[in-house]
């Protein structure tokens, strides 16, 4: 069963669409990296999932059911551009706010848990005011995971954070699928941290799903290249393309692409007179693919 399959969403604003027929299917158990430029319709799917918008048309059906049942609506939880905290408040008294207005029974246990969860369990008296950006972002986190939804649909949850929190926001993403068993929509622009924890990937254009791919055949497509710096480049590169090489100039640097055998390319460079300083193996992760797809280069 797939958490969520949309089919056909059309949703406009005063004729203009910002979804246009979209599709998508989130696997139960992934953690789904939802990606496209600004105004791609990216946060609209996001809020008609979570029923804060009214399609046009279309149908979307979470866990089997229709996204308006009553009962799949509790499993699911969403951070979507903030977490609507007060600020004067502390972040223990923010969640059992949100603990009563969800009706939860066990409110101080289930505050504890999702403490936990985001490593917060020591700030549980601090002002949300006094929290940092990286804070804010897990309690708003934590506030989404209260009732233990099966579900969690965050909005650019790394967005701004530094290279600690970005780290620690991964390991609570990865933990939350793997040991509390929650899938998880995640959108982000910051594609190199998205494809660290990323199990599958939904690239949208202008209101329309253009590609869905696992991480895992993502990466079996992915193009291996060489990149080199010799003493003249451009001599190099003409010493590559007459052996059939298939060269591109980047960023200071030669790739080779489509040649395995580092050590056999660096060996035929020495015997024709430009040694190496640079020579390194890559395979091209998520942000080129990106590009390249957006640019029409791959399907």
């Amino acid at each position: 069963m797939n958490a969520i399959e949309i089919r056909n969403l059309t949703k406009s604003f005063r004729g203009m669409y910002a979804l246009d027929g979209l599709n998508m299917t989130v696997p139960q158990g992934a953690i789904y990296g939802f990606i496209g430029e600004n105004g791609s319709g990216k946060s609209t799917t996001e809020k008609c999932i979570c029923g804060h918008l009214v399609p046009d048309k279309g149908n979307i059906t979470l866990f089997g059911k229709p996204y308006t049942d009553a009962g799949v609506r509790v499993r699911v939880g969403a951070l979507i551009e903030n977490a609507g905290c007060f600020p004067s408040s502390s972040v223990y008294a923010n969640l059992m706010m949100q603990a009563i207005n969800l009706g939860l029974k066990d409110r101080a246990g289930e505050i504890q848990r999702v403490l936990k969860i985001v490593r917060m369990e020591d700030n549980a008296k601090l002002q949300f005011k006094k929290c940092s950006l990286g804070m804010k972002q897990r309690i708003g986190i934590a506030m989404a995971l209260l009732g233990d939804p099966a579900l969690l649909i965050l909005d650019e949850p790394i967005n701004g954070l530094d290279t600690d929190g970005m780290r620690l926001m991964r390991e609570i993403l990865v933990d939350i699928t793997n040991n509390y068993g929650c899938t998880v929509l995640i959108s982000s622009h910051i594609l190199g941290e998205l494809e660290k924890i990323a199990t599958h990937y939904g690239i949208i254009r202008q209101g329309k799903m253009i590609k869905e791919i696992a991480a895992s055949q993502m990466d079996s497509r992915s193009q291996v290249y060489i990149s080199l710096k010799t003493s003249n480049l451009q001599a190099t590169a003409n010493l590559l393309r007459n052996a059939n090489c298939n060269v591109k100039f980047e960023e200071g640097v030669l790739r080779v692409y489509d040649v395995n055998d580092a050590a056999r390319l660096s060996a035929y460079l020495m015997q024709n007179g430009f040694a190496p300083s640079v020579l390194t193996k890559h395979k091209i992760g998520l942000e080129e693919y990106y590009v390249s797809l957006m640019s029409g280069e791959v399907v």
